[in-house]
């Protein structure tokens, strides 16, 4: 089938999603299945771990990936589940988090759109490391477990890719465990701003927006919602951010850079 893009809208993650492609009136259901495959290859297509792939190489995998709705708070699945693939965000945002003894819960990462994330589980039965939490309406690709498996065995190439992956996220790992032992959390939620600022050196204001709650950024940065409320309120008064709502402006991230290395003992 060829489909005209005259009549239809490009299948695309961010134009049209499967749902929006249900019963279209001037689809058959045979064409309807193509179109949402070709819209999930499009998708797929957007994540790191699969860019630069080629179309019917994406199709393929398409083909054993589903999508899944998940509303806020809702839970992809829980530590020791059992793995049936790795999951890709389309829409929204998912925390990666334990609880410990004390019931306290830690963030090990929030994965938001186009993100992957549980690609370990292709190489063990062993039960999920942690659980993972929509934290604000989101929609996931699963791409599923065996289906993938059979595809590595014929395309070494994505192997690599999904090692690299798997490497990234250690990576990140190693970070966060340096963030959490070396600093306090004044000097983590500094870490946290300059993340996100183009140029630390920079002395031009830069807007941050929060597109999840304090208290799950709290969690991320190892805290609680008083601490990071009295932490924000500590770098306000020394001038070097703004707030007003969900936006925080680092007014001279240069200034902010300066002050996390006095933080630390490096000046």
């Amino acid at each position: 089938m060829v489909l005209k893009h005259t009549d239809l809208r490009h299948p695309c993650p961010h134009i049209a999603r499967t749902e929006d492609l249900a019963f279209h009136p001037i689809m058959t259901i045979a064409e309807q299945v193509e179109y949402r495959q070709a819209s999930l290859a499009c998708s797929l297509g957007q994540c790191r771990l699969f860019e630069g792939l080629a179309h019917h190489e994406l199709e393929s995998i398409a083909e054993i990936t589903v999508a899944k709705p998940f509303e806020k708070n809702a839970y992809l699945f829980h530590e020791g589940d059992r793995p049936t693939g790795f999951y890709i965000v389309q829409e929204g945002a998912v925390s990666l988090h334990r609880v410990n003894a004390e019931g306290r819960e830690q963030v090990i990462h929030i994965f938001r759109e186009d993100e992957s994330f549980g690609e370990a589980s292709i190489a063990t039965d062993a039960g999920r490391p942690a659980d993972a939490r929509a934290v604000e309406p989101s929609r996931v690709l699963l791409v599923q477990k065996t289906g993938f498996l059979g595809l590595l065995r014929h395309r070494p190439e994505l192997a690599l890719r999904t090692l690299a992956s798997i490497s990234r996220h250690y990576c990140d790992l190693i970070a966060q465990i340096d963030d959490l032992r070396l600093k306090d959390v004044e000097s983590r939620l500094m870490n946290w701003l300059l993340k996100r600022c183009p140029d630390p050196a920079s002395d031009q204001a830069v807007v941050v927006r929060l597109d999840t709650t304090k208290r799950v950024l709290a969690s991320e940065i190892g805290a609680v919602s008083e601490t990071l409320s009295r932490t924000m309120a500590r770098l306000r008064s020394q001038d070097l951010i703004a707030i007003d709502g969900k936006t925080i402006t680092v007014k001279r991230p240069v200034d902010l850079a300066w002050s996390l290395k006095r933080h630390l003992g490096e000046r």
